[in-house]
């Protein structure tokens, strides 16, 4: 009886690991690339409390290797878990978490723990590393508590969890010290409020070492969170199906990010497999069940990898996030709000070693080299699309081309995309007869609506896109009733 209570227990903590602790009416993360603490702050409370924001990702909090150019993967080469960096000190990523959280957005870190820097000098906090010696003081780790130095093998499960991605040094997770030492960090993190963590690289630590790991911190803060609430991990495990590593292995214990949700879309959207056969999206297409997993159109490696698609390819990628966000397939959603880069490397919008601020336009769109496509307003209302039509089914399937399709939610929205030729329909649809706000070409507001309208009239949307457009989709939704 006791080994049953026992099991119970552990399954029902790893089943608390794939909650987000999200505010009710509240949905997806962005990813605040590279922004500074004191600007995520400002921008929970200016921006995404009151657009339906559920939460930020931030880039990985430790301090890391100062590296030449000061590109975007040095925050990935970490010298310790003392929390300071470009983003900030540990006061003013303490200060952004309580503000976030007291206007119901939640914080998700990026943990890096699979490795060290291979990067050598002093880091960002002023401690000091050894790579060649695998030497980190201030942790502190030695080279026993190291794998052996070896290149991946990407055909063997085995190499690929011991050995070096990218040359940087890979701890042993197996080790009770090193477990300790995460822990610690993990702890230290809950302590100041997180919601939860992306998980670098977990495709190279064993699931064995995560799942002790995980199991073995502590609760999240109760100044946030409910008693006995548990940190949300969504792991990054690329597997394309032919892969040796599995992301099911990760699932017992935490989500995982979904790389195939983003890479199939982008085909779709980018006009090589037709719109048409989205009709079964999700599982159909072989993704992992949406309780799983957490999904995005492209993240901050592959929006430079060229594997799914970014800002730079216009409409039919704000086309693709609409997507995303419509669909009923219920893995967590995150969007990814960029710098413009023009190479893989780039470091962020900065003067100096100092990262720049983000400044704004009359419309809300950023300056100061920042692209922020969740203040693009075809992104930030289709938040709002999936907070309106949140339990509701897909229902009334339509194709009017190899490459136009639309679909209702219940009987609270509707959407349709074109990303070949023109639709001039009349689209069945759920909704109650009226005039509705395209919150795509524009927004709704106080009443009024600054784009397209959209007429209902006995379950039939007259749905006009021209190729000429400037958006690829049109999407319409009760509380944007005129």
């Amino acid at each position: 009886m006791k080994v049953l209570l026992a099991l119970l227990f552990c399954t029902s903590a790893a089943l608390a690991q794939h909650d987000a602790h999200w505010v009710d009416g509240r949905n997806t993360i962005v990813h605040l690339f590279e922004w500074k603490w004191s600007d995520i702050a400002a921008e929970c409370e200016n921006f995404l409390s009151k657009k339906g924001f559920a939460g930020v990702q931030i880039s990985p909090p430790s301090e890391n290797a100062v590296c030449d150019g000061r590109p975007w993967w040095e925050k990935y080469q970490p010298v310790s878990y003392v929390l300071n960096n470009r983003c900030g000190d540990e006061n003013s990523l303490a200060d952004m978490i309580r503000r976030c959280n007291n206007v119901g957005v939640r914080i998700y870190a990026d943990l890096v723990v699979n490795h060290m820097a291979t990067s050598t000098g002093q880091g960002t906090a002023g401690n000091n590393c050894d790579p060649g010696s695998k030497s980190y003081p201030a942790v502190s780790y030695s080279n026993e508590n190291f794998h052996a130095s070896c290149d991946i093998n990407y055909s063997d499960a085995a190499s690929i969890r011991n050995c070096e991605l990218s040359g940087l040094k890979d701890l042993d997770q197996s080790q009770d010290y090193v477990r300790g030492k995460i822990i610690e960090y993990i702890n230290h993190l809950i302590g100041l409020g997180v919601a939860g963590f992306r998980v670098d690289a977990a495709k190279h630590m064993w699931p064995t070492d995560l799942a002790a790991i995980f199991g073995s911190v502590n609760d999240l803060n109760t100044e946030f969170f409910p008693g006995g609430s548990r940190a949300l991990y969504y792991q990054e495990v690329i597997d394309t199906g032919s892969d040796p590593v599995s992301n099911t292995e990760y699932t017992g214990f935490g989500r995982v990010c979904e790389f195939k949700f983003g890479a199939q879309l982008a085909n779709c959207f980018r006009g090589n497999n037709p719109l048409k056969y989205l009709t079964n999206w999700g599982t159909g297409w072989g993704l992992l069940d949406g309780y799983d997993t957490l999904v995005f159109i492209e993240n901050h490696d592959t929006e430079r990898g060229g594997s799914t698609m970014n800002y730079k390819e216009g409409k039919n990628y704000k086309a693709a996030i609409a997507f995303m966000l419509a669909h009923p397939y219920d893995g967590l959603t995150k969007v990814m709000s960029s710098y413009f880069f023009d190479y893989s490397d780039q470091a962020p919008p900065s003067d100096g070693d100092n990262i720049l601020s983000p400044g704004f336009n009359q419309d809300g769109t950023c300056t100061n080299g920042w692209v922020c496509q969740h203040r693009w307003s075809p992104i930030f209302n289709m938040v709002e699309f999936r907070n309106v039509v949140a339990g509701t089914q897909l229902n009334n399937w339509w194709t009017g081309g190899d490459n136009q399709i639309a679909f209702s939610r219940g009987d609270k929205g509707l959407i349709a995309i074109s990303i070949n030729g023109d639709i001039n329909s009349n689209i069945p649809t759920g909704l109650p007869d009226g005039t509705y706000c395209d919150v795509i070409s524009g927004s709704y507001e106080n009443g009024s609506c600054s784009g397209k309208t959209v007429n209902v009239n006995g379950g039939q949307a007259y749905i006009q896109i021209s190729s000429g457009d400037s958006e690829a989709a049109v999407a319409i939704h009760v509380n944007a009733k005129l």
